[in-house]
């Protein structure tokens, strides 16, 4: 279908990685157990602007890159939630109680969009704090969508970036996307695809996305959607006035999104290096006209042989505003092995040749995946579109006005009167080095000042390496059964104290992408309330088995994410002494000092398990 035949995307105004996804559908596991308050001071931006204004005021004498061109030294005016006025000398006549911002050396942009994330929890605000004030969901749960909806219709949710998404994903029976705890209805060959896009369109859907992958970017095979399922749902989202972007892990996958139709794909490809000639993916990109996010934060972490870190835990300007949570997510890695032939370089070439062919290239981080989180990361992304051969004024218009434009979103992405007062104030100058986003001086979402200061950390119970239990006596409160019935699933556990030992047994059964069943040992003072572990180095114990297994331990942190590190053990039917070291789960993103709970489980294998556990400790070294 030309492009010109398409529907426009929705105008909103007021009111792949498979193995990715395996890893980040553990982070909302355990998304139900109570969390305590934040009570410790939060860490503030060190460049922000001591208390910018909100409402109506002017950013004076600074440079403006309004989304596609750079102008020197004008004035913004803001009134009412909308820019009020753009130009040299535009704040001249305003009254003398007006607020002004002095942008001498500095940089006013539209705030920035993220157009790939798959969000819940905080990750509004974790975003909006970066200077992301719109996010681009490509998978949520609709409760999640319609409650930031709601609040967004309300007072425009000023604590939280926007979000748009497309809710429930296009895919098949055991497909990519339906690992997460999510209900998914997935497509068979029975299923009426014009019926389904409308259920998504009743359900919030602003687009609808499809997944097109097989697994081979994970070497696991996996179901996938067929060229005429393709077609059929991307002519089905036409009729109900959506657009239709192709999720892709793999050339031959874009190439069968191009034959699909669809308007835009996520993901470069790893695999190939996208080569010139007529029927190239970047030649055909660009006749088909559809726009690319090349997701490369992601890329680049997926890529085990490339051995690059984002360095955005490290950054001076950014890392004062992450989160524990956050830096978990950053020190997280996939722990997979890399398929051969797949590259980062590869992303990095074909992302530059589509840019170069006048491809619309897109900025988005599929936060929160291994390696990347909300907002920071889109300043790496802006990052790597440099490196992969974009000009910085490109690179922003990829996070502004590109993603404002393929997604329909007219109020924002660019600042002119009349529009939104998203907008982010930088030191420096972006336009000829990209990172100078980092230097954050001011963020206001519709003309609302953003706090740059990271959320303060739970408050954390020391506690010393010692004996944790014997069993001699019946188990107190803070041990408990635990099981992915809470998520869903119809796992079963049973816990018993014979002889002084505990006595784990149950069945570990389907109906939970990740099931698990077993014991878990709340070391705060409170269920999940969080202890200081710092002077600890591992976990302790005896352990054996009448069946089942392998077992896995894992240990819960308030600043994971939901997120378990976990490490297998295999007992045997006689005793046997294990040692869990918290060294060798720091590659997970465990922090220490902020532990909520320690797991003694079975599964993801499924089956009936008996583990017996004894002489639980806590151990430092020279103990």
């Amino acid at each position: 279908m030309p492009r010109a035949e398409r529907p426009a995307p929705r105008r909103r105004f007021a009111g792949w990685l498979g193995a990715a996804a395996m890893l980040a559908g553990l982070v909302v596991l355990f998304a139900a157990l109570p969390t305590p308050p934040a009570t410790s001071a939060a860490a503030a931006s060190a460049g922000a602007l001591d208390a910018p204004p909100s409402g109506r005021f002017a950013v004076t004498g600074v440079r403006l890159f309004d989304g596609e061109r750079v102008h020197e030294g004008v004035d913004v005016v803001v009134a009412d939630g909308e820019i009020a006025a753009v130009g040299a000398g535009a704040a001249a006549e305003l009254p003398a109680d007006v607020p002004r911002v002095d942008g001498s050396g500095r940089t006013l942009l539209p705030g920035l969009i993220d157009a790939h994330t798959h969000s819940w929890g905080d990750a509004l605000a974790d975003a909006l704090r970066f200077g992301v004030t719109t996010v681009l969901d490509q998978f949520t749960d609709p409760t999640f969508l319609a409650d930031k909806k709601q609040r967004q219709a309300a007072d425009g949710n000023p604590g939280e970036a926007d979000l748009f998404s497309a809710g429930i994903l296009a895919t098949v029976p055991g497909g990519h996307g339906t690992q997460f705890p999510i209900q998914v209805p997935a497509i068979d060959a029975d299923t009426d695809v014009d019926a389904w896009v409308a259920d998504r369109v009743a359900e919030g859907s602003d687009w609808i996305k499809i997944v097109v992958e097989d697994g081979a970017s994970i070497g696991r095979p996996l179901a996938t959607l067929g060229g005429e399922r393709i077609a059929a749902l991307v002519a089905a989202a036409h009729r109900h006035d959506r657009i239709a972007i192709a999720h892709v892990g793999s050339a031959t996958e874009a190439h069968l999104a191009l034959d699909g139709g669809a308007d835009g794909l996520v993901h470069v490809f790893l695999d190939e290096d996208a080569a010139a000639g007529e029927e190239s993916f970047v030649a055909r990109a660009a006749a088909a006209g559809v726009f690319v996010v090349p997701t490369l934060s992601v890329l680049e972490g997926f890529d085990g042989t490339a051995g690059r870190d984002s360095g955005l835990a490290d950054d001076p300007h950014l890392a004062p505003l992450l989160d524990g949570e956050q830096k978990a997510g950053l020190a997280r890695r996939f722990g997979i092995p890399t398929p051969d032939g797949y590259r980062f370089a590869h992303a990095l070439a074909t992302t530059g040749r589509l840019a170069a062919a006048g491809v619309p290239v897109l900025a988005g981080t599929d936060a929160p995946n291994p390696g990347t989180t909300f907002g920071a990361s889109q300043h790496r992304e802006l990052e790597l579109l440099v490196e992969a051969g974009l000009t910085p004024t490109a690179a922003l218009t990829a996070a502004t006005a590109a993603p404002a434009d393929a997604f329909g979103l007219a109020d924002r992405g660019r600042v002119a009167p009349g529009l939104r007062a998203d907008l982010l104030l930088v030191d420096g100058d972006p336009t000829t080095d990209v990172t100078a986003t980092r230097r954050l001086a001011a963020v206001w979402k519709a003309g609302t000042a953003v706090a740059l200061a990271a959320p303060a950390a739970p408050e954390a119970t020391v506690v010393q390496p010692g004996p944790v239990a014997d069993f001699s006596a019946p188990l107190g409160g803070d041990w408990a059964p635990s099981t992915d019935s809470r998520m869903g699933g119809e796992s079963t556990v049973e816990l018993a104290v014979e002889e002084g030992v505990l006595q784990v047994s149950g069945e570990v059964r389907a109906g939970f992408p990740f099931p698990w069943a077993g014991a878990i040992w709340f070391p705060g003072p409170t269920p999940m309330a969080p202890a200081d572990l710092s002077a600890v180095d591992a976990v302790a114990f005896r352990a054996r088995s009448g069946g089942g297994g392998p077992f896995r331990l894992m240990v819960l942190t308030a600043t994971g994410g939901g997120v378990p590190a976990a490490l297998p053990f295999t007992p045997a039917s006689d005793w046997q002494h294990f040692e869990i070291s918290f060294a060798d789960l720091a590659d997970q993103g465990l922090d220490a000092g902020q532990v909520t709970a320690i797991l003694w489980t079975g599964g993801p294998q499924l089956g009936a398990f008996d583990l017996s556990v004894d002489d639980v400790e806590l151990t430092a070294s020279g103990r």
